[in-house]
């Protein structure tokens, strides 16, 4: 056996597939499995994406697997996040948010309802202040991959549809600021350095706004003279994106805020209505399928069974704060209570935006993240099955859901 080895010029015998095998067969494991919950069971495919990443979490494989977050695999979540990012900034409209304040007010109600509902239920059920609060701000922002993808999935439109993707894009924003601040306030702690707790958050924040401008200008420059339907054209936009991406993380500044802000500034300060392919084509297409297979190992049984309980109570919570400020403001806004309670459930999923900023709790401060950890991985583990389940179930609800029909579909194929 030793000869023939030797002759087929193996490096070792029996010969061992190396991770891009494991990659490939986890793609096309996850593909399978997204087409079969959605065409079976009329689920978002994304939830078949997860239950792959859920099955290598509990094999030992997630991303968490070594008790920090995988480099690769990070890497993997922010380029997917920016591509989402970007497109669902480009599709809101400040003009709207401008002319109706009262859906700024809800939205502002909606992210300070959850804060403070989170923050005061979980030390009522005896956690401590530091742990409570903090997962108050990592749990602020809904999550924009499941947000935006179910919705482009379903094909979704309508008032529900639009506030769901206006409201994810602020809340993500003020989820970026609150998380920043509380670095701060953790730096302040340890350190009793006022300087650097006001600086850094301040550094971050205009920082990613002055990388986010130039994006959206060199894109606006770039894409006037170029044909958006071409793909040539689309990998420039990609590549952009990408090398802002780059720019960000050497500068340690927001990977959530640079794509998120400059697609709303693209959108808001051209007149040029930007289309372009859902997730820049196959190749964003690919990021967002590693995106939630990654996503949805970001757990370990350790963590579920210490955490599993809070994690509960902190959704609950969430979603009872998020639908009372929501109804109340609706009339206000422009909607009714039932729509009101629709767009609460629509903005429920947690997922990789509170990855990301967990992920760097852990690397500045890995003490307070390990406090963290249980509930956190909890409740990504609770809400990436359910999550995009509620966008559908809310979109419904709202009557705004337009799943592609069999027909639609054999002729997109030919």
């Amino acid at each position: 056996m030793n000869d023939l080895a030797n002759f087929l010029q193996f490096s070792s015998w029996p010969p061992k597939p190396d991770w891009l095998f494991w990659a490939s067969l986890t793609m096309v494991a996850a593909g399978v499995l997204g087409e079969f919950v959605n065409r079976r069971l009329g689920l978002p495919r994304v939830v078949g994406y997860s239950v792959v990443g859920m099955v290598l979490a509990a094999l030992g494989h997630g991303i968490f697997a070594n008790g920090a977050l995988d480099a690769r695999l990070r890497l993997v979540v922010d380029l997917a996040l920016a591509l989402l990012l970007f497109e669902m900034g480009s599709r809101v409209n400040l003009r709207w948010l401008r002319n109706n304040k009262a859906l700024l007010g809800a939205s502002a109600a909606e992210a300070l309802a959850s804060f403070v509902v989170v923050g005061i239920g979980l030390m009522l059920l005896g956690v401590s202040p530091l742990v409570a609060f903090s997962c108050a701000v990592l749990t602020m922002a809904s999550s924009a991959a499941v947000v935006g993808r179910v919705g482009a999935e379903l094909r979704a439109a309508g008032q529900v549809s639009e506030r769901m993707l206006a409201l994810t894009s602020l809340n993500t924003i003020y989820g970026v600021l609150a998380h920043k601040l509380l670095l701060g306030w953790l730096a302040l702690d340890q350190k009793g350095d006022w300087l650097e707790a006001v600086a850094q958050p301040l550094y971050a924040f205009i920082g990613s706004i002055i990388v986010a401008a130039l994006l959206a200008r060199l894109t606006a420059n770039l894409m006037r003279r170029l044909d958006l339907r071409n793909e040539n054209s689309v990998l420039m936009l990609l590549g952009l994106v990408l090398v802002a991406l780059s720019v960000a993380r050497v500068l340690n500044l927001s990977t959530l805020l640079v794509p998120l802000l400059a697609g709303m500034i693209l959108r808001n300060t051209t007149e040029r209505p930007w289309v372009w392919p859902r997730h820049f084509g196959t190749a964003g297409g690919v990021l967002v399928l590693m995106l939630f297979v990654a996503v949805g190992s970001a757990w370990t049984l350790q963590a579920l069974a210490m955490g599993a309980v809070l994690a509960l109570a902190l959704l609950l919570l969430r979603l009872v704060a998020k639908a009372l400020a929501l109804t109340g403001m609706a009339r206000l806004s422009g909607i009714d209570a039932r729509q009101g309670i629709a767009l609460a459930v629509c903005l429920s999923p947690v997922s990789g935006t509170m990855l990301v900023l967990f992920s760097e709790v852990q690397l500045h401060h890995p003490q307070t993240a390990a406090l963290l950890a249980p509930v956190i991985l909890s409740t990504i583990a609770l809400m990436e099955l359910v999550g995009p389940i509620a966008v559908q179930w809310g979109l419904r609800l709202a009557g705004e859901h337009h799943p592609e029909t069999p027909v639609v579909k054999e002729a997109a194929k030919r």
